[in-house]
């Protein structure tokens, strides 16, 4: 039975208000559009650090930023906590997740509130377990595993702590030479493909022993946007390390180093990666911020069709400002983010297609953006 992510709330974040929150609800496929500085990168950023308090490394996510003052809106100053809450669903169940993080001393941020709970008879049973915490990471990681009288509420803290454990958000943008996606990786960190693709050589590997279709499928792909592409040329050394070696289709025995990949084409690959592995090593939700980065224009209509694909099997979540890219989805896809700008603050509205049905009679989506009928325009 699948349990969607169906809905999203956040104030206090970043660019999110806390007197003006943004609420979001998910399908299978969701495109926020916006243009710079808008704030759709802020989104995808709450779901990272989602990552971190569901891996008990918060206050790292914090430390790493040098400040609490980034997080909150306008800084401390202005905003003194951020609050979140989820809804998962499937045909059965209901269940929610809640948290509200407060500034402290020291530039600190600290749990102050964490809550789970479910639907019964259309109202919301909550529990608080910050009991007991230390308000540095979430409870939910120790919760899950305490001995509780109650069967129900630790059925739900672990199905909770599993779902957004499983709400990963990749990033590939770092293509230099350097970069983790050109890095030679050891074999076993390989049964799933890493947040930015530090492990992609191994992972293909992986997928060309146990999945042979899915990794065949990824490098006809690559072929198509690069035709002299004819395959991987994985071996591992003696060290138990993999690097993304390649072979053209011309008729020698020359094999390529990964830093011979352009900046695009290393990109696709690890797009392609992602969104045609199998179904079994895919997390549930997939979140991408503006992967059209240094692709080929040729290349858009590739990325959404693997999208698509992926989206048969796991929910997507993808920022992006490409005019390409939108004009692949429907309206019903698209959650427009804008800035406010007399106020400061981001806002976020979903496409309503009954009320664009005469437009896209005549215009596509990216020339209704253009027009700036749907908004989203710096």
């Amino acid at each position: 039975m699948t349990t969607l992510l169906k809905k999203i709330g956040i104030s206090g974040y970043k660019s999110i208000s806390s007197k003006h929150p943004v609420e979001i609800e998910l399908g299978n496929i969701n495109i926020l559009l916006g243009a710079n500085g808008s704030g759709k990168s802020n989104i995808i950023s709450f779901f990272k650090m989602l990552n971190f308090m569901m891996s008990g490394s918060f206050q790292l996510f914090v430390e790493k930023a040098g400040t609490s003052q980034v997080f909150l809106h306008y800084g401390a100053k202005h905003t003194n906590k951020i609050q979140g809450e989820l809804l998962f669903e499937n045909q059965s169940e209901h269940n929610l997740y809640s948290f509200t993080l407060t500034h402290a001393a020291l530039d600190r941020l600290i749990i102050t509130s964490e809550e789970i709970g479910w639907f019964s008879n259309n109202k919301a049973v909550l529990y608080d377990i910050c009991e007991n915490s230390n308000f540095k990471e979430s409870a939910l990681i120790k919760y899950q595993d305490k001995d509780k009288k109650d069967v129900l509420l630790s059925e739900t803290s672990r199905i909770i702590h599993r779902l957004l454990s499983n709400c990963k958000v990749y990033q590939f943008h770092d293509s230099s030479p350097e970069s983790p996606i050109r890095q030679s990786s050891p074999v076993d960190i390989s049964t799933y493909l890493q947040a930015e693709g530090n492990n992609l050589a191994s992972f293909l590997y992986y997928l060309k022993n146990t999945y042979p279709s899915y990794y065949k499928r990824i490098a006809s792909y690559t072929n198509q946007i690069m035709p002299q592409f004819k395959d991987f040329y994985l071996e591992p050394n003696g060290n138990g390390y993999v690097s993304l070696k390649w072979t053209d289709i011309y008729p020698n025995d020359y094999v390529f180093l990964p830093e011979q990949f352009s900046d695009g084409t290393i990109r696709f690959i690890a797009l392609a990666t992602l969104l045609l592995q199998p179904e079994k090593t895919m997390p549930n939700v997939i979140i991408v911020d503006e992967p059209e980065l240094g692709l080929h224009p040729s290349a858009i209509g590739q990325l959404a069709a693997m999208l698509k694909e992926a989206a048969m099997h796991t929910q997507i979540i993808v920022a992006t400002q490409s005019t390409g890219l939108i004009d692949e989805f429907e309206a019903k896809d698209i959650t427009v983010i804008e800035s406010d700008k007399d106020k400061g603050f981001s806002t976020a509205r979903k496409l309503n297609e009954e009320e664009l049905t005469d437009w896209l009679e005549n215009y596509s989506l990216s020339e209704l953006w253009n027009k700036n009928v749907i908004g989203g325009r710096p």
